[in-house]
């Protein structure tokens, strides 16, 4: 198998480069066929995967996570935050932390050994923490449950089906219609889970994996397959007898359902991994937030305002990622994901000016009166502190700080204006990692 590491927006090639690093690589002819048709089955759905940049290079689009050719060729996506080789680590490390808390991801803690180098990719990490929670559900033992079963049966079982029986056609009267109840672990939740297992070991190259998957399979081989995934997944109970099956829940979404890369947070088909940064950014924004607020306040989503209308029609709708309201203050806050450069002044710093005319648009539609507005970015190496406010006309302030996705903490100088939790009112705000 041949492991390419690049980051959002590497250039992609069929043919020889120069130099291969994070931003480009090279991949085998037939693994670029396979990447042209799956971008073109997806851009039906409105995903852009790449973008075609010469006969023989592509352009990576903004998708982060695993996608794998049939010929065995596996590229791994990181966010483009970080710079260098030596921060492929630390890249699969924050996207590991972003992806946790975002899609509420429970961890098993085990101490000292549950400590990762981030030495995979993010794919066996998914893996690797499903098979870790069923194993541990497996040592304890599956549900079993009664499950009624009528059959029609040679000799006298549970209860006699007189209806049915009375009915027995001519040369069928030997045999009993019968209704009795069994033992087993065949319902919903265990169904979902062997084909969620069945998936990992498929899909898993490291070698750990596999062997956890192969040996869970023995164990749990009496168990079928679900055949309508999406009724087991209305089916899973979350009552206090199944509070074991609570933590593996996410983990079987996540590996079994197919969704959509351009409404939804992540895709597997085939396979392949994907998470578009943009909503990931966005969703860790906002449990960054949740847990650095002070106590009562909680950010929302707020109602879509439109910016005009036309006779009865509304036009050009506006929506924050997320409003806080606390009094008679309010706060919007958006989040961005895209580098931006403290020392080019000249350029504004790389802030798009389209981003700058939502925020002023968000601040007379719901920041009025007494408002601030806060845009999020990454934190990076050339943006590691929160930029001089920007005023606006009327009194808004617009305040730019960097998020780090490591820790989940904003570097902001903006307490005094900003409702942080008390132990957050310093540059940085409570930790995320773990």
């Amino acid at each position: 198998m041949n492991l390419i590491s690049v980051r959002e927006h590497a250039r992609i090639a069929a043919g020889p480069l120069a130099a291969e690093s994070l931003d480009s690589a090279t991949i085998p002819h037939s693994a670029f066929d396979w990447l042209c048709r799956e971008s073109a089955r997806l851009r039906k759905n409105g995903a852009v995967l790449v973008q075609l940049e010469e006969r023989h290079a592509l352009r990576l689009d903004n998708y982060v996570g695993v996608l794998e050719t049939p010929c065995g060729t596996r590229i791994e996506i990181l966010p483009k935050h970080v710079d260098g080789v030596a921060g492929t680590a630390a890249a699969r490390k924050a996207l590991v932390n972003m992806l946790r808390h975002g899609l509420h991801l429970p961890t098993r803690d085990t101490g000292p050994t549950a400590l990762h180098t981030f030495d995979r990719p993010v794919s066996e990490w998914i893996l690797g923490e499903f098979l870790s929670e069923l194993d541990a559900l497996v040592r304890r033992g599956p549900r079993f449950d009664y499950k009624t079963v009528e059959e029609e049966a040679r000799f006298l079982r549970g209860r006699l089906r007189v209806a049915a029986q009375i009915r027995q056609p001519t040369g069928r009267q030997h045999l009993f219609q019968v209704e009795h109840q069994i033992f087993d672990a065949d319902c919903a939740e265990n169904r979902l889970l062997v084909s969620a297992l069945a998936k990992a070991a498929a899909l898993t190259r490291d070698p750990g994996n596999w062997r956890r998957a192969h040996e869970l399979q023995h164990q749990l081989a009496d168990i079928q397959r679900s055949h309508d995934i999406g009724d087991d997944f209305r089916r899973w109970r979350d009552d206090r007898l199944m509070a074991r099956y609570r933590a593996l829940r996410p983990w079987c979404e996540l590996i079994l359902k197919d969704r959509d890369p351009s409404s939804v947070l992540g895709d597997w088909t085939g396979r392949s991994l994907l998470f578009p940064m943009e909503r990931v950014f966005e969703t860790y924004v906002g449990v960054c937030l949740q847990r650095t607020l002070a106590a009562g306040i909680r950010p929302g989503k707020p109602r879509s305002e439109y910016l005009c209308r036309q006779g009865e029609r509304r036009a050009f709708q506006l929506k924050p990622d997320f409003l806080i309201r606390h009094g008679d203050s309010a706060w919007v806050v958006d989040a961005k994901w895209k580098r931006l450069d403290s020392a080019a002044q000249d350029t504004n710093y790389g802030l798009g000016q389209g981003d700058v005319y939502q925020l002023h648009a968000y601040a007379h539609h719901y920041a009025k009166g007494c408002g601030q507005l806060i845009l999020v970015f990454p934190r990076t190496g050339s943006f590691s502190a929160p930029l001089e406010p920007f005023v606006f006309q009327g009194g808004h302030q617009l305040h730019v700080i960097p998020l780090d996705v490591t820790s989940g903490t904003f570097v902001t100088d903006v307490s005094g204006h900003f409702p942080w939790a008390p132990q957050s009112r310093a540059h940085h705000g409570s930790s995320l990692v773990g």
